[in-house]
C-alpha cells in the first residue's frame, strides 16, 4: 500500500512530526489522508491562573473577544471569510491556557492558519463588542444563579481550593464582569500572549513538513514572551467534612457534589486512580455509583464520578442530581461506594471490564482528525512523551487491583471531604 493513503492506527514517534520554531512555538504534525481535511488545535500560556483576584473571568473573557474584530477584519468580515469556505475557528480559556481549534479542506488551511493568527496576533477588542460580550456573560451568570447544579459545583470547587487561585469560577462574578474594561482586556493581552511555550497541533491531509511549514509562515515571526508564574500555594488535603448547602427553594431538583483535592496528572498514583474511578462512576450506566443509586434505589437523575488531574493537583468528585428527599440517603450510599472501594478488592472480572473501556475509548478517539488532535494536544501539554498512546493500553492492562484499592484510601476519606448541595430546602 502506498504509505501516503496510510493511516496507522496508533499515532507514534514515527508518524507524529515534532518541531520548535525559532520563538518558541511547538509544533506538531500527523498525516491523515482518509479525508480531504485538517484541524488544527492548540494553546497558549494564558488562563484564570493569571488573572488578577478582582477580575475573575478575565482570561476567559479574553479568549472571548479574540474572534469580536482585528486590527485586519471587522467581526464581519471574519465570520465571512470562516463561513466563505465551511470552515470553523474556536477560542476558549481555562484554569492554565486559552485553547483554538480550526477546521477546514486542505485548500483552505493557509487561509484558516491567516485568520487564526489575525485573531490572535492583532485582536481590536471593539468597544461595542465589549459590551455585547459583557452581556453575554452576565446572562451566563443569571442562568448558573438559577442552576443547582452550576452552583454545587462552583461551591464545591471554592471549598476545595480554599483562597487558592485554582477555586476561581472560569467566568467571574457579576461584580468581576462589570469590572472588566477595554483597558484590562489589553493589558491581560499584551502581558500573557505570547508564542513561548505556545503549541499548534495539525493533523489532516497535508504532508507534516509542509504542515510544519505553513504554521511558521503564519507564527514564526510573532515575538515576544510572557512573564513566569509564580509557585502557587499547596493544596491542603480536608481535616474533616468541610460542606456548604445553598437553598434554591423554588427548583424540584437537588445537585450534590462530595469530593477531595487529588492528584497531579504527572504523579505516580494517576493511572491506578483513572482506573478507580472508573469503576466508582464511569463505566457502564456510571460504574458502581450509577448501579447503586440509580438503577438498584432509583434514587438519582443523574450520578457519576470524575478525576480532573491537571498540572496541579486536581479534584475528584462525586456528583449526583436527585429528589430532594433523598438528599441524604443519597450521600450516605455515595460514601457506602467509597467504603467498599477502600475495604474491599475489586474483583477481577469487574477490573477487567473496566480497563477494557478504558483502552475500548481510545480507538473510537483515534477515528477522527479532533480526536488525534486532541491526543496530541495533551501528550504535549503533560509531557507525557510521543509514544505515550502506543504504551497506554500495557500501561492500563498492568494495573492491579491492590492498586486500585491503595489509591482509593489514599485520597478517598469517606470521614474528611468536601460536600456541597443545591437545591429546595438546603440550608445556607
Amino acid at each position: 500500500m502506498n504509505n501516503k493513503f496510510s493511516n496507522p492506527a496508533l499515532p507514534g514517534p514515527g508518524d507524529i512530526l515534532r518541531r520548535t520554531l525559532p520563538n518558541g512555538v511547538i509544533v506538531l504534525a500527523r498525516e491523515n489522508w482518509t479525508a480531504p481535511s485538517v484541524v488544527v488545535e492548540g494553546y497558549l500560556l494564558a488562563g484564570n491562573l493569571d488573572e488578577p483576584a478582582e477580575l475573575m473571568g478575565l482570561a476567559s473573557y479574553t479568549a472571548s473577544m479574540l474572534s469580536r474584530g482585528t486590527l485586519r477584519r471587522s467581526f464581519g468580515e471574519i465570520a465571512e471569510v470562516i463561513e466563505s469556505v465551511g470552515a470553523s475557528v474556536s477560542f476558549g480559556a481555562d484554569r492554565y491556557i486559552t485553547s483554538f481549534s480550526a477546521k477546514s479542506l486542505v485548500e483552505d488551511l493557509d487561509l484558516i492558519l491567516d485568520v487564526l493568527s489575525d485573531e490572535l496576533r492583532h485582536p481590536a477588542f471593539p468597544p461595542e463588542h465589549i459590551e455585547k460580550v459583557r452581556g453575554l456573560r452576565m446572562t451566563a451568570i443569571a442562568e448558573r444563579e438559577n442552576d443547582p447544579r452550576q452552583m454545587a459545583s462552583m461551591a464545591f470547587r471554592e471549598l476545595c481550593y480554599p483562597d487558592h487561585p485554582l477555586g476561581r469560577n472560569l467566568m467571574g462574578t457579576r461584580a468581576s464582569v462589570a469590572a472588566v474594561t477595554r483597558e484590562a482586556l489589553f493589558s491581560f493581552y499584551e502581558t500573557y500572549y505570547a508564542p513561548q511555550d505556545m503549541a499548534i497541533v495539525v493533523v489532516g491531509a497535508v504532508p507534516a513538513e509542509e504542515a510544519v511549514a505553513r504554521v511558521a509562515a503564519a507564527f514564526g515571526d510573532w515575538g515576544g514572551k510572557r512573564p513566569g508564574r509564580s509557585e502557587l500555594p499547596p493544596i491542603p488535603r480536608p481535616a474533616k467534612v468541610s460542606e456548604r448547602r445553598i437553598s434554591m427553594p423554588d427548583k424540584s431538583q437537588s445537585d450534590i457534589f462530595l469530593g477531595w483535592p487529588a492528584m497531579r496528572r504527572l504523579d505516580p498514583d494517576f493511572d491506578a486512580a483513572r482506573l478507580a474511578n472508573t469503576v466508582l462512576g464511569v463505566f457502564g450506566i456510571s460504574g458502581r455509583l450509577g448501579m447503586n443509586v440509580r438503577e438498584e434505589q432509583g434514587m438519582a437523575y443523574y450520578v457519576y464520578s470524575q478525576l480532573a488531574s491537571n498540572k496541579l493537583p486536581g479534584p475528584w468528585a462525586l456528583a449526583a442530581g436527585v429528589n430532594p428527599i433523598n438528599v441524604e440517603r443519597a450521600i450516605q450510599s455515595m460514601l457506602d461506594e467509597i467504603n467498599r472501594l477502600r475495604d474491599e478488592r475489586v474483583p477481577e472480572d469487574e477490573l477487567e471490564d473496566s480497563k477494557r473501556y478504558l483502552t475500548g475509548s481510545l480507538p473510537i478517539q483515534l477515528e477522527t482528525n479532533d480526536g488525534v488532535a486532541g491526543i496530541l494536544v495533551d501528550l504535549e501539554w503533560y509531557g507525557l512523551g510521543l509514544d505515550y498512546v502506543q504504551r497506554y493500553t500495557d500501561l492500563v492492562n498492568g494495573l492491579t487491583a491492590e492498586q486500585v484499592q491503595a489509591v482509593a484510601q489514599k485520597y478517598l476519606d469517606p470521614e474528611a471531604y468536601i460536600l456541597t448541595v443545591a437545591g429546595p430546602g438546603a440550608k445556607g
